[in-house]
């Protein structure tokens, strides 16, 4: 790795960390940024080195990057060997990334909630305060669950206008009364 530009190795080292915290392991993470960045696409040979990562580590963590559809497998002339690139658009990656965590993270906890609210309304012996908790979290989830099928919904450049406006978007809601 000490090959590579400072601000590859960097970035290639705290793609890594992310990747940890993100639920992933930090192989997934450094070959993930290694791609990214790559002017070509490379053979798993070629990142083993690169990286100092055994052959093995190289090839699961592509096959994973490979099921989130961050990498994909592609042919260069004159060569037989299986090279790789990542996908350089990071609206697409990052839309990617977040249905990805929205599958394994707010799908079952929805359901979850949904069951446990059901549980609830019929359990007499369930403190009051317990069931109002669970109905507002179940009713926050569903709505963040809602709010995230309506934004893969709006064009990319809507998209885009509504997140550069942040916070000044709520000049433009109907005025409401402080209570």
């Amino acid at each position: 790795m000490n090959d590579l530009p400072a601000a590859v190795r960097r970035f290639v080292l705290h793609w890594g960390d992310m990747g940890g915290q993100w639920g992933t392991n930090r192989s997934v993470g450094q070959i993930h940024a290694l791609l990214y960045l790559s002017e070509r696409p490379l053979t798993a040979e070629e990142i083993s080195e690169t990286l100092a990562m055994a052959r093995s580590n190289v090839s699961n963590s592509i096959k994973e990057l490979q099921g989130w559809g961050l990498v994909r497998r592609v042919p260069v002339m004159g060569d037989r060997r299986d090279h790789f690139e990542a996908d350089t658009d990071i609206w697409s990656v990052a839309a990617k990334i977040v249905a990805g965590r929205k599958a394994r993270e707010l799908d079952p906890a929805l359901a979850t909630l949904t069951a446990c609210a059901a549980e609830a309304k019929n359990d007499p012996t369930l403190h009051p305060v317990a069931a109002a908790r669970l109905n507002a979290m179940l009713d926050f989830t569903s709505t963040m669950n809602g709010w995230y099928g309506q934004m893969v919904a709006v064009p990319r450049p809507a998209l885009m206008a509504l997140i550069r406006l942040g916070g000044r978007i709520v000049r433009y809601l109907p005025a409401r009364k402080a209570k």
